[in-house]
């Protein structure tokens, strides 16, 4: 991130903050905070740029309910980009999903693959999530309800509902996410792999730079972007 920073003639770093650092020491000095931290600490993250009336990127994936709950609370008050990726080309994959499940319909059954790298704490993946999300929201669907973690043992055939997320995590990989759509006698792959986290830092970034001087709100790099 900051060696991205140091490359954009329009940003500026007014502070750096780690575990244990206190936020509201440089808090004043700044237009926007981006966390890529931990859940746990993200919504502390977050009422701290309320009380300073800042905006706030977050990067940070995993969170459970309860710190979606006081994310989303945040948001009310300040303009927050929330995304589980901010790349731009996997911004543009979900763009894809959505419009390729609106055309080919029920009759295509969905997987998602995704894998990271073996120190990865959380899965599935935030991205993998989003596009579950994003599949089970053109179908009408709840995810919570259709999505199937792995399979093992006499399950029976699979369903038309379901959707089949997969989780493989080793070396050193940045990211890799798949969506497969798999019909009769076809099959369609939409795929993005990404070989750096700068490009992560880089639409983090970008967004900070979009975020300054919204409305408060709920915003994602979809919005950033201008996909939606």
């Amino acid at each position: 991130m900051l060696a991205c920073a140091a490359q954009d003639p329009e940003v500026q770093v007014v502070g750096q903050v780690d575990q244990g650092d206190d936020l509201a020491a440089v808090i004043a000095g700044c237009d926007a905070v981006v966390d890529f931290s931990v859940p746990a600490a993200s919504p502390a993250v977050a009422e701290c740029c309320v009380q300073a009336a800042k905006a706030a990127v977050i990067g940070t994936t995993g969170h459970r309910p309860e710190e979606k709950a006081r994310l989303t609370l945040c948001a009310r008050s300040i303009p927050m980009v929330w995304s589980a990726n901010f790349s731009s080309g996997v911004n543009a994959l979900f763009w894809l999903t959505r419009r390729a499940a609106e055309i080919l319909g029920p009759a295509f059954d969905l997987e998602i693959v995704e894998m990271h790298h073996r120190r990865k704490r959380d899965a599935p993946s935030g991205t993998a999530t989003t596009l579950a999300e994003v599949l089970a929201a053109v179908r009408h669907q709840q995810c919570a309800d259709v999505v199937r973690h792995g399979r093992q043992g006499l399950l029976g055939e699979r369903t038309a509902t379901e959707i089949g997320m997969h989780a493989l995590r080793g070396g050193d990989v940045v990211g890799d996410h798949t969506v497969v759509f798999a019909g009769e006698g076809e099959r369609l792959e939409l795929a993005h792999k990404a070989s750096s986290r700068e490009t992560f830092a880089r639409g983090a970034l970008r967004a900070a730079g979009w975020v300054v001087g919204r409305p408060a709100g709920w915003y994602t790099m979809q919005d950033v972007l201008g996909l939606k």
